[in-house]
């Protein structure tokens, strides 16, 4: 097990390590998972922590028990965004509470309920290509595709109504940037739960056939859901069906319009699609930075390196979904590759529930608009696409100009 010398901490790094360009991943990840495995890292906000960048350690962080989400609700925990989720959040909950709400949420998210969604997200990504072919090109696939394909599948999911898309699109992106002020992040913040919670209680007034009535009812029928606890699941729903996809269909396609070859293998062979999207899933580099830790509850010899009590870990998803202990051949983008246990949608009890639904809209996505636009090409070179600025977690084009 490594000691620091004469017991003195490492210096610890800033962290992210630096503004990778791109989609490009920072060598220090390659660097740490070949030799000392685990880093002392500075984000943004909080105080240090320890970054896991290996597939096994990354595992163990997020599946063992002796590290806790629910532990790492003090101001000093390491952190990409200046505020702290409440402690009644899924995310920020350790079982058996976690349990609890997950599995409410998750019945949602059933398989047989998500296939069932099928339909109807096809409907959203042809109306939105049919808006696509009648406005002509070039077209922006991140603005006027990538993200109002996910707003609408999300907002209709759980009875947002979309005409108030620009307002929490606007909170979310303020709530993720680091080139906001951090009162005007947690401003934002509070902003989004509050309109949430304003619209909890117009379904306990008006209930409807969407997730916001199923957790109003579960509420008032006595399954011990708070109010609180309502608000957080939705927020948490929101942000990930709507921000975290769209940035992973925005980067997808951003990957595909970069490699003429990778668009050509599913333009002659659709069915690749799926198998192509989870590749694209561990390879392209999702956030800037790691930004849900765990703290620890008591000494764990993690890496070769002891984790004391209390000290927070970083676990690295992107890192391990490049380690080439697991995966060959791992800093190429391989839609043909056969054993892919990527952990891009987490891994153990914080596994994303709405998982399914997120392989769903992106298969369905990539797959028909290769089909209806079989010319898609760059509009503009892709060395020139502009990249969001100044982002504190996810990472995408802020437009991506095609035409066909």
């Amino acid at each position: 097990m490594n000691e620091c010398p004469m017991g003195k901490r490492p210096a610890a790094l800033a962290y992210p390590f630096t503004e990778s360009e791109r989609l490009e991943v920072d060598p220090t990840y390659a660097r740490l998972r070949n030799g000392e495995g685990l880093a002392l890292v500075q984000p943004p906000f909080g105080g240090e922590g320890w970054l896991a960048a290996r597939y096994e350690d990354v595992r163990t962080v997020l599946s063992d028990p002796r590290f806790s989400r629910a532990r790492a609700l003090h101001e000093d925990v390491p952190r990409m965004v200046p505020f702290l989720p409440p402690p009644d959040t899924i995310m920020a909950m350790d079982p058996p509470d976690h349990n609890r709400l997950r599995k409410m949420l998750a019945q949602a998210f059933t398989m047989r309920r998500v296939e069932k969604m099928r339909p109807k997200v096809q409907s959203v990504v042809d109306r939105q290509i049919d808006l696509l072919e009648k406005a002509g090109t070039p077209a922006d696939l991140m603005g006027d595709f990538a993200v109002p394909v996910s707003m609408t599948v999300i907002t209709e999911l759980l009875g947002v109504p979309y005409e108030d898309r620009d307002r929490f699109g606007t909170w979310v992106g303020i709530i993720f940037s680091a080139s906001h002020p951090p009162e005007e992040a947690m401003a934002a913040n509070e902003s989004l739960t509050g309109y949430l919670a304003g619209l909890v209680a117009q379904r306990r007034e008006r209930p409807g056939d969407d997730l916001l009535s199923v957790l109003v009812e579960a509420r008032d029928s006595g399954d011990r859901l708070t109010e609180s606890e309502m608000v957080g699941l939705a927020t948490a729903v929101l942000i990930a069906g709507f921000d975290v996809t769209s940035n992973h269909l925005g980067n997808m396609l951003y990957a595909l319009l970069a490699s003429p070859e990778h668009l050509g293998q599913l333009r002659e062979d659709p069915g690749m699609v799926p198998g192509a999207v989870e590749e694209m899933l561990r390879y392209i580099r999702p956030a800037t930075g790691e930004s849900i830790p765990r703290v620890a509850t008591e000494d764990v010899e993690l890496g070769g390196v002891r984790i004391k009590a209390g000290e927070a870990v970083l676990p690295s998803t992107m890192s391990a979904n490049r380690d080439a202990s697991v995966f060959e051949n791992p800093d190429v983008m391989d839609f043909g590759r056969k054993h892919n246990p990527h952990i891009a949608f987490g891994y153990g009890a914080h596994h994303c529930v709405g998982a399914q639904l997120a392989r769903l809209e992106l298969q369905v996505a990539i797959a028909t608009l290769l089909e209806r636009l079989p010319g898609l090409r760059p509009a503009v070179p892709v060395a020139e696409v502009p990249w969001r600025d100044a982002r504190n977690v996810w990472s995408s084009p802020a437009e991506l100009k095609a035409t066909w």
